[in-house]
């Protein structure tokens, strides 16, 4: 098997280049592709853009974020910039930091509307004393997509592409450089 693998890569040599090149393209083509849009909000996990305003304009929410739907209704996973958060207000119920202790602030909350702005206290001790401090979230619909736009699951996705090129490239170079022609 060993000759004719040999054979084949002496003969094909002038293809190798071609291969690689498909693969390079097949890896863009899964990494770039976008997710399935959501917008019947079917009970999953997806991801969604959020911004937000208020506050001093020193923190920050991670954009895009996890977007969970259970029994119709949207909760995202916001995660602040801050590990000082202790409990979000929304819709007048109170939410506490799920986040282990050191980590930043994470808050599992209702979405209430989409593109427009969402009234939202969340309290924090940054400052010494606990301050409530009214925020604006604004999730936009047309951005929902699959889990797989997340950054985390993006990184997974292009580690995971990164190897199978890097296997296959080591195979076709092994046979290439192995060939006497």
């Amino acid at each position: 098997m060993g000759n004719k693998m040999n054979r084949f890569f002496c003969y094909k040599r002038k293809y190798v280049k071609k291969i690689i090149t498909g693969l390079t393209v097949l890896a863009a083509v899964v990494l770039l592709s976008p997710g399935a849009n959501a917008l019947a909000m079917e009970d999953g996990e997806y991801s969604v853009s959020v911004d937000m305003s208020g506050g001093s304009g020193k923190a920050a929410v991670t954009s895009p974020t996890q977007l969970r739907v259970e029994n119709g209704t949207p909760i995202a996973r916001i995660q602040w910039s801050s590990a000082n958060y202790d409990y979000m207000i929304v819709d007048d119920v109170k939410y506490l930091n799920q986040s282990e202790e050191g980590m930043n602030s994470v808050f599992e909350i209702p979405v209430l509307c989409w593109d427009e702005p969402m009234n939202v206290i969340a309290d924090t001790t940054a400052m010494g004393s606990p301050i409530e401090i009214r925020y604006q979230l604004i999730f936009y619909a047309d951005s929902v997509g699959s889990k797989a736009e997340l950054p985390q699951e993006a990184a997974k996705r292009v580690l995971c592409v990164a190897l199978a090129i890097i296997v296959i490239g080591g195979i076709l170079n092994y046979y290439v450089k192995k060939c006497s022609c």
